[in-house]
């Protein structure tokens, strides 16, 4: 009974992903969906045994590898030639009939998304193994993080004997956009494009990274197939289209050169309107037994071909340079463009990344510039066409002040941005208050950007010490919060004003600082006002603290914002005290390292345990090391342990430590 239920769950479960995903068509709201996860959830954490390998809730991720295990491709992922122009494109069509005499010839235009090519294998219809194409005869075993895909259907909606499928795994835009917005919050490096972004996404040994990132897949062909027999490509299309999986938007058929190429052009028209990115169109022969006919070169078929469209340019002009402020504080210059039409939309503003790259291109206000759009979302000005100048354009300077907040701004050595460093600044406000609440600063439960962003915007709070003073009845205002969110983010709130000193030197944001540091300076001057008193000289003869990390933390507190947020914590009733949380000293001079899954603890907890013993943890181990805690699934650090010598134990053992 509890299994024909598990297998109903699952079965609606999948049909609405692909409604959701796939075909773009809903048929039950997000609380109804929701409401169907959480049951199989619990049935199955109740019946762990009675779990199905094809479950929608393996596609949350969680378990960490080491690395990636290569696997060989037994159907060879080649890569297809490309052109370039019409005339290619006719050399490619004279090619297939030189060697088709007397055949008709029918081909198909697909479009040719811009991400990563994954094999997809399933045995029964179930999905068992992915990878990626790597040099197209080897390729790395991605099965977790392939899990996750929502477009990728665990089951079959048929159950054929054994199936591999080949697709490109993209970032739609949007998900490109979140993405970088996240990054820029958690200061982390912008990716500079959706593909990037999608191939680092997909390779990440944590597959509940992987998951977070909203990966996409379009299907494209069937590498092997057992219990069918297929005779065209389009057929092969209908029938993936038919099992579950998410192909081409178009994949219409021509008899000719010309009418193939007036579908390139149609396709390269609408790029700029598509929620995804390609970088050309896939001409392929539709009929298998040609296919065979044609063969392969030593480096790609002799039946396909990728038209690749130019990285499109055109000139426009430059009608000002303004100054946006990102969430981390990086004043950012902006090109106010004369609106034009590029990669099929139209645009009015244009990257100029930072005033070295304006110096070197020698890009003035008023000039007349190039644009091109190749991959990014925002084009970038390549080059000022200097010979249409008219001796009226004027030099950019970046500002001396912050444009919002009119506060100081630096720019460090050995940096090209130029930064504000204002605390308070209202164009930071959202970044720093997320970081505030975040688990590894002030650790309050159930706070997360949306929340935050709802909190900012209804002028509840400006700081991370303005959560201290937020009262119930503004919350139960605020759309989607009701009497018992309201009173459990007040509760978590309440908690982490416990949290310790070292936690709020982290959660304050000041740059440089991580939270080793704030624990080390934490531990050597005990109160936030030692800390904020105290000179860069005497932070700099701190082991670990060098003279950036001391300047930063200096000018952090020379603020009169930083003042305001101390002051406001403190009346709170928020601890800036140091308190030692050492139990005792028996790790003292210790160093460990840790390994693959831990089953009763996550790694933060562990490292915790050491550190209050006295103890430390590193990332590497090393003749140094002490002991190498391994869980399940422990990979190259265990193997260099015990290349070594270093002692290895398991969890059972670490307890013991600890008793």
């Amino acid at each position: 009974m509890i299994q024909e239920r598990m297998n109903f769950l699952i079965n609606e479960i999948e049909k609405h992903n692909y409604n959701y995903y796939v075909l773009d068509n809903p048929e039950i709201s997000d609380f109804e969906y929701d409401a169907l996860m959480q049951e199989l959830i619990n049935l199955e954490k109740e019946n762990l045994q009675q779990k199905l390998e094809n479950s929608p809730t393996n596609r949350v991720g969680g378990i960490a590898k080491e690395g990636f295990s290569t696997i060989r491709h037994s159907v060879v992922m080649e890569s297809l030639s490309n052109v370039f122009s019409k005339e290619e494109l006719g050399s490619f069509d004279v090619g297939v009939k030189k060697i088709l005499t007397s055949m008709d010839v029918e081909y198909v235009v697909e479009m040719k998304i811009d991400g990563l090519s994954v094999s997809l294998e399933y045995e029964n219809g179930v999905f068992v193994r992915g990878s990626t194409r790597g040099d197209g005869v080897i390729g790395e075993d991605i099965t977790l993080n392939l899990k996750t895909i929502k477009t990728i259907p665990l089951r079959l909606k048929e159950s054929i004997p054994f199936l591999e499928v080949r697709g490109e795994v993209f970032m739609p835009l949007n998900s490109f956009t979140k993405l970088n917005e996240r990054c820029e919050i958690e200061e982390k490096p912008l990716f500079a494009n959706p593909r990037n972004a999608a191939a680092g996404s997909l390779r990440q040994l944590d597959s509940s990274i992987t998951a977070s990132r909203n990966l996409d897949i379009i299907v494209f062909n069937i590498q092997q197939i057992k219990g069918r027999d297929l005779q065209s490509h389009t057929e092969s299309l209908d029938l993936l289209k038919s099992l579950g999986f998410k192909v081409s938007p178009t994949y219409n058929t021509f008899n000719n050169i010309d009418d193939v190429y007036n579908e390139i052009e149609r396709i390269g028209d609408i790029r700029g309107a598509l929620a995804f990115d390609i970088d050309g169109a896939v001409v392929k022969i539709n009929s298998f037994n040609q296919r065979q006919a044609l063969g392969s070169t030593s480096k790609s078929p002799r039946w396909a071909a990728a038209y690749k469209y130019p990285a499109e340019k055109t000139e426009t002009k430059l009608l000002n340079i303004t100054v946006q402020v990102g969430r981390t504080g990086v004043l950012t210059p902006a090109a106010e463009l004369q609106p034009v039409k590029i990669a099929g939309s139209t645009v009015s503003r244009a990257t100029l990344h930072n005033i070295d790259n304006i110096r070197q291109k020698d890009i003035r206000i008023g000039d007349t510039v190039i644009i091109q759009k190749a991959g990014e979302i925002i084009p970038e000005v390549l080059e000022s066409v200097k010979d249409k100048r008219t001796g009226l354009e004027t030099v950019f300077n970046m500002p001396e002040n912050c444009p919002v907040c009119g506060g100081a701004v630096i720019r460090e050595e050995e940096e090209v941005a130029v930064r504000c460093i204002n605390p308070a600044c209202s164009a930071q406000m959202l970044r720093n208050i997320i970081h505030f609440a975040s688990r590894d600063a002030m650790n309050i439960d159930g706070l997360g950007p949306a929340i935050v962003e709802q909190l900012v915007n209804s002028n509840l709070i400006k700081t991370g010490a303005d959560l201290y003073y937020l009262k119930f009845d503004d919350l139960i205002k605020i759309e989607r919060f009701g009497e018992k969110s309201a009173r459990n983010l007040l509760d978590a709130i309440e908690k982490s004003k416990s949290s310790g000193l070292e936690r709020v030197i982290f959660a304050l944001g000041i740059r440089h600082i991580g939270s080793k540091s704030a624990k080390i300076l934490a531990e050597k001057f005990k109160t936030i006002d030692a800390l904020a008193n105290a000179k860069a000289e005497e932070m700099q003869n701190i082991f670990d603290v060098g003279e950036t990390m001391a300047n930063s933390v200096v000018k952090f507190f020379d603020s009169g914002s930083a003042v305001d947020i101390i002051q406001k914590l403190r009346f709170a009733g928020v601890n800036v005290q140091y308190e030692s949380l050492i139990k005792d000293n028996r790790f003292e001079g210790l160093t460990f390292v840790l390994t693959g899954t831990l089953e009763k603890y996550t790694r933060d907890e562990a490292e915790e345990i050491i550190e209050n013993y006295g103890g430390k943890t590193s990332g590497s181990v090393s003749k140094k090391t002490s002991y190498v805690l391994a869980g399940e699934q422990a990979g190259s650090k265990l193997v260099k342990a015990q290349q070594l010598g270093v002692q290895i134990i398991d969890e059972s053992e670490f307890e013991a430590l600890t008793k």
